[in-house]
C-alpha cells in the first residue's frame, strides 16, 4: 500500500481537523473488550440529545461499522505500521477497503464519540472506518456554541487557549469521509490549527483542522467563554440563570430539548444567547 501519510495541512495527505479539549462525557464505557466497544453504540446524541457529546472512547482506536479497535501508535513507525488490533493500521484498513492518504481532524465535541460518527457516515451513504488518535492538542479548547441543534441539544465550539493544550481525539478521514463530516456542520467552518499535535512521546503529527463556530460562543459570569460541560447541567445552569429561557423552554432539561425542536423556539433561544 502507499504511505497513509504524506505531508501536513498544507500539502495533500493527513491532515486534522480539531474538536476542542478534553470532554466533558469523556468517561470510559463500562467493561472491557467488546463489551466496552458494543457500548459505545448504545446511544448516540441524535437519538439522546441529553447524552451530548456522547459515548466517547477511553484510548486511541480504529472505528469500523460497529466496532472498535484498539489502536496503539508507536513511536518512530510510520501510522500504517501502527498495532490496531492483531494487525498493522495498514493492513486493517486496507481489508475493510479503507483509502488513503486520509485528513486529520480533531473533535471538540460528539465528533469524539464512535456512535455519532457511525450515524454521520451511514446518513451520507459513506462506510466508517476511521482510525481515532487521541492527542495533545495545543491552543484550543472545547466552549459552548451560541445556539442549539435542531435536535435539542446546546454543541461544543472551539475556543481559543493559548499556552494551553487539550486532550482531544482527531479522526483520520479519507476524501468522502471528510467531505460527508462537512455536510454534517453547516454551523461550523473547518480551518487548520497552527501548531502540531502530540500523540505520545517523541511522535507529534503536523496540524489537525478544526471545526470554528460560526455563532459565537457562550460567555459564563466572568464574560470569558464558558468550557462545554455535560449536557444536562449545560442546559440545568442556562434555564436556572433565565426566567426568560425558562418562559420559553420549560423548567428541565427535558422540557428544553422537546421544546427547541419547534424551530420558532430554537430562534427565540437563539436570540436570548445573543443578548447575554
Amino acid at each position: 500500500m502507499s504511505a497513509l501519510w504524506t505531508g501536513g495541512a498544507d500539502v495533500a495527505g493527513w491532515q486534522f481537523m480539531s474538536a476542542m479539549g478534553e470532554l466533558p462525557n469523556a468517561r470510559p464505557s463500562p467493561g472491557t473488550g467488546r463489551r466496552a466497544a458494543s457500548a459505545l453504540f448504545a446511544d448516540d446524541p441524535i437519538a439522546r440529545p441529553l447524552t451530548y457529546p456522547g459515548r466517547i472512547p477511553a484510548s486511541s482506536g480504529v472505528l469500523v461499522d460497529d466496532t472498535y479497535v484498539p489502536l496503539r501508535p508507536i513511536p518512530g513507525r510510520r501510522p500504517e505500521e501502527w498495532q490496531a488490533g492483531e494487525r498493522t493500521l495498514g493492513s486493517l484498513l486496507d481489508r475493510h477497503g479503507g483509502s488513503h492518504p486520509r485528513h486529520l481532524v480533531a473533535a471538540v465535541g460528539s465528533n469524539a464519540a464512535p456512535g455519532q460518527l457511525r450515524r454521520k457516515f451511514l446518513d451520507h451513504g459513506v462506510r466508517p472506518v476511521v482510525p481515532m488518535t487521541l492527542a495533545d492538542v495545543p491552543g484550543v479548547a472545547p466552549g459552548v456554541s451560541a445556539h442549539v441543534s435542531k435536535w435539542g441539544y446546546v454543541p461544543a465550539a472551539p475556543v481559543d487557549t493559548p499556552g494551553e493544550s487539550s486532550r482531544l481525539f482527531v479522526l483520520w478521514l479519507d476524501e468522502r469521509q471528510l467531505a460527508a463530516l462537512d455536510l454534517t456542520e453547516p454551523n461550523y467552518d473547518r480551518r487548520p490549527l497552527g501548531d502540531p499535535v502530540t500523540v505520545a512521546p517523541g511522535l507529534r503529527l503536523p496540524p489537525p483542522f478544526v471545526y470554528r463556530g460560526r455563532h459565537g460562543c457562550l460567555p459564563g459570569a466572568d464574560g470569558r467563554p464558558l468550557r462545554l460541560t455535560a449536557q444536562r447541567e449545560l442546559i440545568q445552569s442556562l434555564l436556572d440563570e433565565s426566567a426568560a429561557m425558562r418562559a420559553l423552554c420549560g423548567d428541565t432539561p427535558e422540557d428544553f430539548v422537546r421544546n427547541v425542536k419547534d424551530e420558532t423556539v430554537r430562534e427565540g433561544v437563539y436570540r436570548l444567547f445573543h443578548s447575554l
